[in-house]
């Protein structure tokens, strides 16, 4: 029954009636679709199955085309999860035993995932232009919003799409497409969950949010400030006759049991929140310290974490002429002078200061870790600024 059957039906050429509520409920899928036609103003000028005998040989052939690239895309996405699962890496230098693994890491996750989601797209496409209609239409262009009944029909519309495409009954492509579908899909649920699974917390006061490579090993264990030369294993420690007046450089810690062990000695350059920035003030500039780390300082030397407070880039930029340490990816600003607290930008924080003095061999040692969590802030910081 199409819709101009019903009683009081607009007469011809007066557009299509609006339906009672009613009368929407008793319609069937079919009226409801094409009555979505008709209230949109469509006009079908030919519509006409890819396959109007079912279950000929073209097909079948179309049929396993389709469920092929679903099939890809279930294999590269199973690939994607054992590599990101079970694959090295862990970071090695080159030459390094397992360097290829290592190199090898991002071009296999992103090409899986990159096939992955082609294959799933390539299969989609290949369903709609094998097996949805030839189908004609021209239809009035309108402004504004979809009415409610429009809003119901249109549903139809793809249900009825799903039923003239013959979908119900292509179990291998549903197989192939659901499979694809639930691999990716997993796969993006591990990849967002994946870094929640370690605990932060785990060994307590120690944890790796409340620690960092300056924390001494034992009571007593000496650790020295040292700049990285580009050659892993020499070892450049730092003296204050060093640095000029007004300038700034990076240094990182360095334990004398490290001497010699060159994954010991890479690993402490590149762990995130190891970097420092050791700045010596011009003589005479005015100082605020924050109460209670009045000691922090060695002289016009200060020590402030090379880790942004928002968002943790790399605050690589000291100016001289006004005491402002820069980030450069979001513009935040720091002044050195009073505790390295924020004073443009989006960080919130002030840089936590490394704890500096000069040992009896005359170079620069930390006299402790640093005394606040580096890095962005979180819930469990509590009120420090």
């Amino acid at each position: 029954m199409s819709i101009s059957e019903h009683p009081g039906s607009g007469h011809a050429g007066s557009g299509p009636r609006t339906p009672t509520p009613a009368e929407l409920e008793d319609m069937t899928p079919d009226q409801l679709a094409r009555l979505a036609a008709e209230l949109d103003d469509v006009e079908i000028v030919h519509n006409a199955k890819k396959f109007p005998v079912p279950g000929t040989r073209a097909e079948k052939r179309a049929e396993r085309s389709v469920a092929l690239w679903f099939a890809i895309a279930t294999i590269a996405g199973i690939a994607f999860l054992g590599f990101y699962l079970f694959w090295p890496f862990e970071y090695k230098a080159p030459g390094d035993p397992g360097y290829l693994a290592y190199a090898l890491y991002n071009p296999l996750v992103g090409g899986t995932f990159g096939l992955s989601v082609l294959a799933l797209g390539v299969g989609i496409i290949a369903y709609v232009k094998k097996f949805f209609p030839d189908e004609v239409s021209v239809q009035q262009r309108h402004d504004g919003p979809s009415d409610e009944i429009s809003r119901k029909t249109v549903l139809a519309q793809l249900a009825k799409a799903g039923q003239d495409t013959g979908i119900a009954r292509r179990s291998l492509i549903k197989r192939s497409a659901g499979a694809a579908a639930g691999i990716f899909g997993l796969g993006l649920g591990i990849a967002a969950i994946a870094p929640l699974v370690r605990n932060p917390w785990k060994g307590g006061p120690k944890a790796a949010l409340w620690t960092t490579g300056w924390a001494p090993n034992f009571p007593g264990e000496v650790v020295y400030l040292r700049r990285d030369t580009g050659v892993a294993d020499e070892i450049s420690l730092v003296r204050p006759e060093d640095q000029d007046a007004g300038s700034m450089e990076t240094v990182f810690p360095f334990r004398e049991s490290e001497r010699g062990n060159a994954e010991a000695l890479g690993a402490a350059l590149r762990r995130s929140d190891n970097p420092v920035m050791l700045i010596r003030l011009r003589p005479g500039t005015p100082v605020i310290q924050r109460a209670g780390r009045e000691t922090f300082h060695y002289g016009d030397y200060y020590a402030y974490s090379k880790v942004c407070t928002h968002l943790g880039c790399p605050t690589s930029l000291f100016e001289a002429q006004t005491n402002r340490i820069l980030c450069p990816c979001h513009q935040s600003q720091f002044i050195a002078t009073e505790y390295a607290k924020p004073v443009f930008g989006p960080a919130a924080r002030a840089l936590p200061e490394l704890p500096i003095t000069v040992n009896n061999e005359g170079y620069f040692v930390a006299r402790s870790d640093f005394a606040d969590p580096i890095g962005p802030a979180f819930w469990e910081l509590g009120g420090n600024t």
